[in-house]
């Protein structure tokens, strides 16, 4: 029985994180979506949020979502998966997972790494593109699901204007 575990922070859930977990869960016996809650970067969604977003984009898969805030690796010692699944949109995606996937092999030798090429239509998909086109009121309905959506509008009406609109800052032009 083979286990996986598919990391990120999802600062929100996407369809294109969605697409890669769901065609990674018809490969693998289980497949955990791991929210992680620590990363080196700042969130619009706390752990608790965005597990809760996850949970709920998967309410009708073969997909468990945990939250963890410990090494991927260890992780998947602590749950018993011997892969890590990512996925890679462009040429840039390759590189940085490249490099962890490298790092992680050298921390857990007995764990591999599989990476799901995006679909096409989602290539342009990052969480940060679409926290800053929802910070500015754009139209995200084709890049999330309505309950993403619903989560946005609250989160970004209760930090209020002058820091939402501090959010963005390539997509203002």
């Amino acid at each position: 029985m083979t286990k996986a575990i598919f990391p990120g922070t999802f600062d929100p859930i996407h369809y294109g994180h969605i697409d890669i977990a769901l065609r990674a869960a018809r490969l693998f016996d289980t497949l955990y979506v791991a929210v992680y809650d620590r990363p080196l970067k700042s969130l619009l969604f706390s752990p608790e949020e965005r597990i809760s977003l996850v949970k709920e984009s998967f309410q009708e898969a073969n997909v468990e979502v945990i939250g963890y805030n410990s090494l991927t690796v260890d992780l998947c010692k602590q749950v018993g998966a011997s892969v890590i699944v990512r996925g890679l949109r462009v040429f840039s995606d390759f590189e940085y997972e490249f490099r962890m996937a490298l790092a992680n092999n050298r921390l857990a030798p007995d764990i591999d790494v599989v990476a799901f090429i995006t679909s096409e239509k989602h290539t342009f998909l990052s969480s940060t593109t679409v926290r800053e086109i929802a910070a500015l009121d754009g139209d995200v309905s084709s890049m999330v699901p309505p309950h993403v959506i619903d989560a946005l509008d609250v989160k970004l009406k209760k930090i209020g204007d002058e820091k939402r609109h501090g959010y963005s800052s390539s997509l203002r032009d």
